[in-house]
């Protein structure tokens, strides 16, 4: 059975978002069996950050129903080996242009 987990950042880059973006944390759930069928992703919204022996990065253009639109980015590590994913950002790119590449290394390195 697949997990999900959230690093602290994340919790509070949601907690911030979901403000303003009542949805979101609903927006997130929906995603879920999408990241289970395909955990590396598929198509157009899934941009590979990043890839090692057991861990992928993965950026994802997710919907928000409060924006009715996919503006909301969401970053995660993929964990081959433990089936496990964690959540490591999420933005609203009309906000932020690109991802916290600093949070992105400090999270490789702490599995390390």
């Amino acid at each position: 059975m697949a997990k999900f987990y959230q690093l602290p950042q994340f919790r509070k880059d949601l907690k911030k978002l979901s403000r303003k973006y009542p949805s979101l944390q609903s927006d997130i759930e929906d995603i879920q069996p999408v990241l289970l069928a395909s955990p590396s992703g598929i198509g157009k919204n899934f941009t590979i950050i990043n890839t090692a022996k057991e861990i992928t990065i993965v950026k994802v253009r997710i919907h928000c129903e409060s924006l009715r639109a996919r503006s909301v980015r969401l970053i995660y590590a993929y964990h081959k080996d433990r089936i496990e994913f964690m959540y490591i950002e999420i933005y609203f790119k009309g906000d932020k242009e690109n991802e916290d590449r600093e949070r992105i290394i400090d999270y490789l390195k702490s599995i390390n």
